[in-house]
């Protein structure tokens, strides 16, 4: 381990995961001691010597293996997430369901995603080969906290890596059910190693020089931070950041299949889910159509316990996201934008969150400029097409949008034009193991999924023959 981390203080952290519904703690788990995380790493490492040498189809059984146990144990690990995290229970479960289907895709695809590339040169054979590069250190965030954690690590691991997880401290029973599954499922022991560690001691386990490369999930602030990290060291790394994804309605939009996708995109897991439906850029035409439809979508949805199978929303995962929302909207108004439905708690003692819509929104306020983590939904008025695409592209952000019209002609004509990591037509945006996901601006660099994100840390190598 670097002197850097050695030197740390060890302050015998003591992390808490917390029911957000009962706001009851769940259990604590102990910080890794320096010297634990040193023997951590180098054990990942280890593993990686003889990991990389496994063939696609030994890794892909395991990971078959790994599907299967995802399955059978989907309602206990549902739970599990939805404990922690508030999500409901359906929402959960289908989280689950989609890391099983990450890991068929991966087990089943890898060989034909890696296979060299053939080109043609001076000489007699030339082609590149993918390699992996070590240990990759991962840095996961709490809405989604398997999804999040196999999304990175299962392509990374396929390719032939060995995977380092710092997982969000509010959500470390998922963490240890994650890294049990991978011992249940056959993985050599180490292949996939849970560091109990608080965020600031991230920097120098990127510093090791054992770890090769950093995937973050997160704000754009964390990272600013690690990503400077990452680069101070010459560490490959994915960024995937947040958003503010414009959700953008022509007059010609199927209308109620607009509007309730929109409801669905915007207050799924209670709003915190970063490529969610943000700012509704609605066409002025349908525009109050649209506002007084949405409202009643809104005010019909039950709040309540996120293990009733009959709860629309759960409540948001921590208080202090809860105030920051509280603070986002309260300013915002104060600047002249109106609240329609919603913009408060239920009460003083819990952590919901009313779903909100707000209007008469514009540049400067924070529901326009800054990421909205929970259950708010902005709506402002387009003049025609290219107004709409004109606000679209008015923010840092760049992650993912959603375009709704019948004329497909126009759709591709202004996906083109919008600046995003990824353009739905006519549903909401969303993550699948077949397409790359990733965005641009400050919503981050890199891709994840697909044969982009397999290769992310790879070495991409070049073999020349004469």
């Amino acid at each position: 381990m670097t002197t850097e981390y050695l030197s740390l203080s060890f302050k015998n952290i003591i992390m808490k995961s917390i029911n957000p519904f009962t706001r009851e703690v769940i259990a604590e788990y102990e910080e890794h001691s320096p010297a634990v995380v040193e023997q951590l790493i180098e054990q990942n490492h280890s593993v990686f010597l003889d990991w990389r040498h496994w063939s696609y189809s030994q890794r892909g059984r395991l990971f078959k293996k790994m599907a299967v146990l995802l399955r059978e144990k989907k309602e206990e690990l549902a739970r599990i997430i939805t404990s922690e995290m508030g999500k409901i229970i359906s929402e959960s479960v289908a989280e689950v369901e989609k890391c099983a289907w990450l890991c068929d895709y991966y087990a089943d695809e890898t060989e034909r995603l890696l296979q060299p590339e053939f080109y043609q040169a001076d000489v007699t054979k030339s082609y590149v080969r993918f390699d992996p590069i070590g240990p990759i250190y991962g840095i996961m965030p709490w809405n989604f906290p398997f999804w999040q954690v196999l999304r990175a690590a299962v392509p990374t691991m396929m390719a032939g890596n060995t995977f380092v997880l710092k997982h969000a401290p509010n959500v470390q029973g998922s963490a240890q059910a994650i890294e049990h599954l991978f011992l249940e499922a056959g993985f050599p022991a180490h292949a996939f190693t849970n560091l109990i560690i608080p965020v600031e001691l991230s920097d120098a386990v990127i510093a090791n020089p054992l770890i090769q490369g950093v995937t973050l999930t997160g704000s754009r602030r964390a990272g600013q931070a690690v990503a400077s990290v990452a680069g101070k060291y010459l560490k490959k790394s994915v960024m995937e950041l947040g958003g503010s994804d414009p959700y953008i309605v022509l007059a010609d939009a199927l209308f109620n299949e607009s509007c309730k996708t929109g409801v669905c995109s915007r207050m799924l897991n209670g709003g915190q889910v970063c490529i969610a439906a943000k700012r509704f850029i609605v066409v002025e035409d349908i525009y109050d159509q649209f506002v007084e439809e949405q409202k009643m979508l809104l005010e019909n949805l039950w709040l309540g316990d996120p293990m009733d199978e009959r709860t629309d929303m759960g409540p948001m995962a921590r208080p202090d996201l809860l105030e920051n929302i509280e603070k986002q909207v309260a300013e915002s108004v104060k600047m002249g934008a109106e609240i329609l439905t919603g913009g408060s708690r239920m009460d003083d003692k819990n952590w919901f969150y009313k779903p909100t819509l707000i209007t008469n929104v514009t540049k400067g306020m924070p529901v326009y400029d800054e990421e909205t983590f929970g259950p708010v939904s902005v709506v402002i008025p387009a003049k025609d097409p290219e107004d709409a695409v004109r606000i679209a592209n008015d923010t840092v952000y760049g992650l993912g949008a959603s375009l709704w019209t019948q004329d497909m002609e126009l759709a591709e004509k202004l996906a083109a034009n919008i600046e995003a990591g990824a353009v739905f037509i006519n549903g909401l945006t969303k993550s699948d193991p077949r397409l790359p996901f990733g965005g641009s601006k400050q919503s981050g660099y890199g891709r994840e999924l697909s044969n982009y994100g397999i290769k992310e840390f790879t070495n991409i190598k070049t073999v020349w023959i004469k």
